[in-house]
């Protein structure tokens, strides 16, 4: 059985800083792409932030180059997103997701494992 669980969320002022943290267990998915998606409410689901080929490259959706840093920790198996200089337009539902291929989607449907979510809040 998979879980991924998410934790890290809260409410920070704009510039401030906060690390997700994505717990999988009952799932190796120390080469498969795994990555961070994000809703606002009244809005589509948007991808942020991914890890694939087998760890070997990211993505980071253009809002967030640069203020984003996605990792994970095999040994762990946790998968990380570092948030800095955050802003309001930050503030949404993030969701941890894994999918069985190495590359990259940005298509939430092609995702085959979600976390239950971690609010962040920026005001």
């Amino acid at each position: 059985h998979v879980q991924l669980v998410e934790s890290g969320g809260g409410s920070v002022q704009p510039g401030g800083s906060l690390r997700l943290s994505c717990g999988a267990s009952g799932y190796t998915y120390s080469s498969n792409c795994m990555g961070w998606f994000r809703q606002a409410p009244g809005k589509e689901r948007e991808g942020v932030a991914f890890v694939y080929f087998g760890g070997s490259r990211t993505y980071y959706a253009g809002s967030v180059k640069g203020r984003f840093t996605i990792s994970k920790d095999n040994a762990k198996n946790t998968l990380y997103l570092q948030m800095n200089s955050l802003k309001p337009e930050d503030t949404a539902m993030y969701y941890c997701a894994a999918r069985f291929l190495w590359g990259l989607s940005l298509r939430p449907e092609e995702y085959n494992y979600w976390g239950q979510g971690t609010q962040v809040t920026v005001s």
